[in-house]
């Protein structure tokens, strides 16, 4: 009998993302990343990446900082205002300080300039596939928290929100016109609907929806 491996489930296909101008980097990395099984993807400039919407996961762009028309960071902050939120490494070959303060407060997993070692440019790259895979987790599960947000009526998202304001169910049938029991009953499907089992739970469960305001 044949035996069957420990992890037999299929690899996730890890995509690197390169943008650059510069036909002789982009063949470079392009070689580089492929050696280190990762996927890869080319683009010559910026408005071609922009027009490149089907992004895989996880994934992360490495970005030429200057390049004709869009720079790297110009080009990040239109791939957030797209909804795009993957991780991004700029390299450079005109690094300096206020620069890459910039770049790494717009989110920025590294910004290395150039010359640089292989193993460097990799292993950022690597911080960002986890990065990547930890983002994608985190929208599933927002996700499953707002398709349960939906399943409340009305009225239980009304309690939901004065509860985790950290109103008393007295209070809550004063502002809202009926009886505690009621108010009681609603807090009880509430918690049920959202899988909350404590109120810090489900006051919890509020900052993750931004119904904390």
């Amino acid at each position: 009998m044949a035996r069957v491996p420990a992890d037999s489930s299929p690899r996730m296909v890890e995509t690197v993302y390169v943008v650059d101008d510069d036909a002789s980097m982009r063949t470079a990395l392009d070689r580089m990343f492929r050696t280190t099984n990762f996927a890869v993807k080319t683009f010559d400039s910026p408005e071609a990446f922009l027009a490149h919407e089907s992004d895989t996961v996880p994934c992360c762009a490495v970005l030429d900082l200057r390049m004709p028309g869009l720079d790297g960071i110009a080009l990040q902050a239109r791939l957030r205002e797209a909804g795009r939120m993957l991780p991004v490494v700029f390299i450079t070959g005109h690094g300096d300080v206020p620069t890459s303060v910039r770049a790494m407060k717009t989110g920025a997993i590294d910004f290395i300039e150039k010359p640089f070692e292989s193993e460097e440019l990799i292993a950022a790259v690597r911080r960002a596939m986890s990065a990547s895979q930890s983002m994608a987790y985190g929208r599933e599960q927002r996700a499953i928290l707002e398709r349960k947000l939906k399943s409340l009526t009305p009225r239980e998202r009304e309690v939901f929100v004065l509860v985790t304001q950290g109103l008393l169910n007295k209070v809550i049938a004063g502002r809202l016109g009926t009886a505690e029991k009621t108010i009681k009953v609603h807090r009880g499907r509430v918690m049920e609907k959202m899988a909350a089992r404590s109120l810090a739970d489900l006051v919890r469960i509020a900052e993750r929806l931004d119904l904390m305001k």
